[in-house]
């Protein structure tokens, strides 16, 4: 599937730090690539600039994020050529008037990525709609979170529904456009090797992990309103959970995907009432040493309330309800200020009934399956082979698939196949809106029961891997952490 050209791409939050981390920089890969055709890019923002310094703060995003070998200055400057930028006012209709005149008839290729807060969607679809901006081939690109609770997700689907069909509605979820995690589908549904061993009659657990190293950094205002839930459970893990556990679709079409990504979210055991204390582990960094430097406690952190309750750390054991799954345990973690940034999917297979060689540390020696998704991409098979030497004694081995290593081209940004997905019109990797729904679902008694008891999440080292009770949900079931393993 390619773009059809012409294209219009109408970025509003156009130099936001979205846009000049990924949006800006992706687009840039993508032309660089061949991958972009005819057409323009028009930045929305509330800043006052001519198009040269507009030019300039987009030329500035692109040293700080693209690496230097990719930026050359003949495709700066027919990449330059495809931009503009407009400052007007989002919640104010009348001005969609002055965007519709810089805007080619409405049955052009033409995108609306809107990175913004969830609580302008309305205001910019209605715009839109007022001033005859939405076509048959017009599409909406909406970022995450949308909404802080089901009623509210829903009210908002509700909301841009009005205006745009569901097939037309790109929900984006970036850890889904990584590569490793296309390569997952791939590894599961290609190779009888693992399909026939990915179910409870092989696999011990699964772990997937969202770490990241830096704290709250300048996001205090947003995050003190959402916590790790809300950020980074409800969507990402959530969704990469789906990714695993899935069953494997008729056809590698939208809506077969989206299918079977919505039954793992059903059949995801309720965590309610006292089950909530027992598997779900809520956090909150304190102060120590992340990158080699002191760093704050979080209620110290600028913008901060003094008293704050607001998670930093998640952990649950999740249990997913069907034949596939039932009895395997998953693992689900993400948190700031941790010992390192890393996002990494382990499935742990089951030990052998009996084994002939000397004994080792049963841990180290379980046969592993790594999908790591950042800071580097790749996938690594533990195995065990004989130690060198007399006697036969056993020692683990990693084989290791890293796409930078096999492959001379490079591997994309997940944002660059987002974007070239949402300009194509395939929505596979985009979620739908049921999907979206059923997260908020199994998410929100979890939410009530933490506001209703109003106890600060338990504290932890900052550069560390979380509090104590971490460690305690998988102790519990006889089983480490992979990195205590």
């Amino acid at each position: 599937m390619n773009i059809q050209s012409p294209f219009e791409l109408v970025l509003f939050g156009g130099l936001g730090d979205l846009a000049q981390r990924k949006l800006l920089p992706a687009l840039y890969l993508l032309y660089r690539d061949g991958r972009l055709p005819e057409g323009r890019i028009i930045s929305i923002t509330r800043q006052a600039l001519d198009h040269k310094a507009f030019l300039d703060v987009v030329r500035s995003a692109l040293r700080t994020h693209v690496s230097s070998e990719y930026l050359e200055e003949k495709t700066w400057q027919e990449f330059s050529a495809l931009l503009s930028c407009l400052t007007m006012d989002i919640s104010d209709l009348a001005q969609y008037q002055i965007l519709k005149a810089m805007l080619a008839p409405v049955d052009v290729n033409r995108m609306c990525y809107l990175a913004t807060g969830s609580d302008l969607y309305t205001p910019v679809c209605r715009g839109l709609e007022e001033a005859g901006l939405i076509g048959d081939n017009t599409r909406v690109v909406l970022e995450k979170p949308i909404g802080h609770d089901l009623e509210s997700a829903r009210a908002i689907n509700e909301s841009v529904g009005q205006f745009f069909p569901e097939s037309r509605i790109f929900r984006i979820d970036h850890y889904l456009g990584k590569e490793t995690v296309q390569n997952l589908l791939v590894l599961r549904f290609a190779n009888s090797l693992f399909e026939s061993q990915w179910n409870q009659h092989f696999i011990d657990h699964i772990e997937i992990t969202i770490a990241e190293s830096l704290g709250v950094e300048k996001r205090a205002g947003f995050y003190e309103q959402v916590g790790a839930m809300r950020d980074m459970f409800q969507n990402h893990l959530l969704q990469l959970l789906c990714i695993v556990a899935m069953e494997p679709p008729a056809r590698l079409e939208t809506d077969a995907v989206r299918d079977e990504k919505v039954k793992v979210l059903k059949a995801l055991k309720p965590i309610v009432g006292d089950a909530i204390n027992r598997n779900v582990v809520r956090g909150q960094y304190d102060a120590g040493v992340s990158e080699g430097k002191p760093v704050p406690p979080y209620r110290d952190e600028p913008g901060v309330h003094h008293k704050s309750n607001t998670e930093t750390f998640v952990a649950a054991r999740v249990e997913i309800e069907n034949w596939r799954w039932a009895g395997v345990p998953f693992y689900l973690r993400t948190g700031k200020r941790l010992a390192e940034r890393a996002c990494e999917i382990v499935v742990t297979f089951k030990e052998i009934p009996h084994s002939i060689f000397p004994l080792q540390h049963k841990s180290t020696m379980a046969n592993r399956l790594v999908f790591r998704l950042q800071p580097d991409e790749g996938v690594r098979l533990m195995l065990c082979e004989k130690r060198v030497g007399p006697g036969m004694s056993v020692r683990p081995m990693n084989l290791s698939l890293n796409p930078a290593n096999h492959r001379k081209a490079r591997v994309p940004e997940a944002y660059e196949r987002l974007l070239f997905d949402a300009l194509s019109g395939n929505a596979t990797l985009f979620l739908r809106n049921d999907e979206l729904l059923e997260a908020w679902r199994w998410v929100d008694p979890i939410l009530e029961h933490w506001k209703e008891v109003d106890l600060r999440p338990e504290p932890y080292t900052a550069g560390t891997w979380g509090p104590a009770a971490s460690t305690l949900l998988l102790a519990r079931d006889g089983r480490l952490w992979v990195e205590n393993s």
